[in-house]
């Protein structure tokens, strides 16, 4: 399933209200949710990543904040955090803080949605072998060579792992690659 495919995905998720986007990157997720949020903020530690986005949504709302997801600090709570592809790039030994960070950013009643990668991906990745950390080797177009986190998790065990943390998940898959997520946490009503 491409991109165009998956935007539609977005239509039955619960992304409203005051929303926050981790990794934006580009902000090809960024424009498709601007359009039913009350408020939007988007974050990714790349300032050219940043960059890009700013451009695409030129003329919008959109505040943007350059930060790492793991180190950032929010100065607000938000209804919605949304982000599309960035679970797959967090470490296991990260999870229980990055999962308390966004515990902490949720307004109450708020939720954290979410669209990534499933196990299947792992036939068409490149693993590094040698690396501590699922890791895989990607070529760009311009013809460099990238090493990123890939933790491919299932839709099953995930919703399991947030339980763990005191999550409630609905986790489902897409298509063969492809998961979406809505989680709250067990505080929340």
């Amino acid at each position: 399933m491409h991109m165009p495919q998956l935007a539609n995905v977005l239509d039955d998720l619960p992304i409203r209200g005051d929303v926050l986007e981790l990794a934006c990157g580009t902000g090809q997720w960024t424009r498709l949710i601007s359009d039913r949020v009350r408020s939007l903020t988007a974050l990714d530690a790349a300032p050219e990543m940043l960059s890009a986005a700013r451009e695409r949504m030129h003329g919008t709302a959109t505040r943007f904040i350059e930060a790492d997801a793991f180190s950032w600090e929010p100065d607000r709570q938000y209804d919605t955090i949304f982000f599309a592809f960035w679970l797959s790039h967090v470490p296991p030994v990260e999870m229980e803080a990055f999962w308390d960070l966004l515990r902490w950013t949720l307004a109450p009643g708020g939720r954290v949605v979410f669209l990534d990668d499933a196990p299947a991906k792992a036939g068409i990745e490149e693993a590094v072998a040698e690396a501590q950390v699922p890791t895989v080797r990607r070529r760009l177009a311009d013809g460099s060579h990238h090493q990123a986190v890939k933790v491919l998790r299932d839709a099953a065990d995930l919703a399991s792992q947030l339980c763990d943390l005191e999550w409630e998940a609905q986790i489902e898959p897409v298509d063969q690659y492809h998961i979406a997520g809505v989680a709250r946490p067990w505080t929340s009503a």
